[in-house]
């Protein structure tokens, strides 16, 4: 499922672009945000801590409650995980826990 992100910078499509990872603790999402025309594409890794989640949370679910805190802070979002893939060389991990719900 690719849900659209809209941005200063244009739209964006935002899709899982690895499996998800389940850990004991978190559930792990690495997302693509591709820009529309082809020109850019961001990837990251948000991390939800099983306390925030329900149960039943599909992953297409997990990703559409995301749309809304990516628009909101996308200029942000996008910095940090492209500055992270250049200097670091590795996704960026994004957080949410009960110190940091973010959008759960």
């Amino acid at each position: 499922m690719a849900i659209t992100i809209r941005t200063g910078r244009g739209a964006y499509q935002l899709t899982l672009a690895a499996p998800t990872e389940r850990v004991s603790d978190a559930t792990i999402l690495t997302l693509a945000l591709d820009r529309s025309d082809g020109i850019e594409r961001v990837a990251f890794r948000c991390r939800i801590a099983r306390e925030l989640l329900d149960d039943d949370s599909s992953d297409d679910a997990l990703v559409a409650r995301l749309q809304p805190w990516l628009e909101r802070a996308f200029e942000l979002t996008r910095e940090t995980a492209l500055r992270t893939i250049r200097g670091e060389r590795r996704l960026h991990e994004f957080t949410f826990d009960a110190s940091n719900p973010g959008p759960f």
